[in-house]
């Protein structure tokens, strides 16, 4: 059992994930930091925490807590980043992981300068079948890539009505459902290839140009309908995009993100295609990877931890036919990231080896540059080179 607590900064909706995620790992949470003392007590109560921080100060100055837990909103992760690194504490950040490329950078030198972890919460990379998807890529099952297709498609934001911090520029930035959900994409498909971006061309679209804010803005998926008040807002950030992404090497890809698409919740999908066959996932049936050949019969692989191979099936709890699905994958996740701050914590100063690495610093400023070439692409109209 670790020594040393975890603290989470943030309320919403994708805080008490993480807090249930750590509870299955039994791993000891000291408290919460809310926008606000009362918000940060109600979470603790609800959830039966041990305390709420009445500030961030306080919660660093906290000796117990080694890890934090950014889920706050974007605009404060690099400057809550840079005083948890200055804090001498472990962090694992939500993504964006800064609001601009510049500021990444920063975090990741000030992260390579440190003995800490430094990981971003890109956790769609542990469903166990786009983990085995990985493993058959890099083991070439089905051969050179040609070329990839896929979308993360939701419907959370399909009315004007529907409003939340992450519709504005100054609060989650100039991207939206790009930065929100198109890189959890891009980095599930970096990850599964090890194919690494060389440029895109994007068009992307707000359909809502104004929405209507209520009084006590709507939760993130809260889809509340309401009689309240309220006031006409510009919005700056797009609701759609599709795009195009040429990858070191000659592989592509074209990809569709939506946060406006009716029926779909919260679909990832992907299809990888190879010059010896094809990898084919969709979230919403998360167990199962389809792979495809041209001259033989095609397989349906069940999540089935006796048929996959033994890296795979540590990061898979459950016997088949017991499905795991989204929160299993912050488990997962956390499981990776936790293994290296025990071994730091023990005063091992180890670099990831596993054949499953998590998300660091890197990749979210690999990220962030992704999302700046693709604003760019969409301003200018052409394809546009990462640095």
């Amino acid at each position: 059992m670790a020594t040393f607590s975890s603290a989470i900064v943030g309320t919403g909706f994708i805080g008490p994930v993480h807090i249930e995620a750590l509870r299955r790992l039994g791993r000891p949470i000291a408290g919460v930091l809310g926008s606000s003392p009362e918000k940060g007590q109600q979470l603790a109560e609800k959830l039966r925490l041990p305390g709420a921080y009445s500030t961030f100060d306080e919660l660093l100055q906290d000796k117990t807590v080694r890890v934090v837990h950014l889920t706050s909103p974007n605009r404060f992760h690099y400057e809550q980043c840079i005083k948890i690194l200055n804090a001498g504490k472990h962090v694992i950040c939500e993504k964006p992981l800064a609001m601009t490329s510049e500021e990444s950078a920063d975090l990741v030198r000030r992260a390579a300068l440190s003995s800490l972890v430094a990981a971003v919460n890109y956790n769609v990379r542990f469903y166990p079948m786009c983990l085995e998807a990985r493993r058959l890529c890099q083991q070439q099952q089905i051969g050179s890539i040609y070329h990839i297709t896929g979308s993360y498609l939701q419907d959370w934001l399909l009315y004007d009505s529907d409003f939340n911090w992450r519709v504005l520029a100054s609060e989650g930035g100039v991207l939206r459902a790009v930065a929100d959900i198109g890189t959890h994409w891009m980095d599930l498909i970096s990850y599964i290839t090890g194919l690494k971006i060389e440029a895109v061309f994007a068009d992307l679209h707000t359909v809502h140009p104004v929405r209507k804010s209520f009084t006590g803005s709507n939760e993130t998926f809260s889809n509340v309908q309401t009689n309240r008040p309220f006031q006409l807002i510009p919005i700056d950030t797009e609701d759609f995009g599709h795009i195009l992404v040429r990858f070191q090497g000659g592989a592509k890809a074209s990809f569709t993100v939506s946060q406006v698409n009716a029926g779909r919740k919260n679909q990832i999908r992907f299809e990888i295609a190879g010059a010896a066959g094809s990898l084919a996932w969709d979230s919403e049936e998360p167990n199962l990877l389809r792979m495809g050949y041209r001259d033989r019969p095609n397989q349906l692989l069940m999540r089935d931890p006796s048929l996959l191979p033994p890296e795979v099936r540590g990061f898979t709890d459950y016997p088949a036919g017991h499905n795991e699905g989204f929160p299993d994958t912050f488990k997962q996740l956390f499981k990776a990231i936790y293994t290296e701050i025990d071994s730091r914590e023990a005063g091992h100063a180890t670099q990831q080896e596993a054949p499953f690495p998590f998300p660091t610093f890197e990749e979210g400023h690999r990220e962030i540059l992704f999302c700046e070439a693709v604003l760019k692409s969409h301003r200018e109209q052409r394809w546009i080179t990462l640095e």
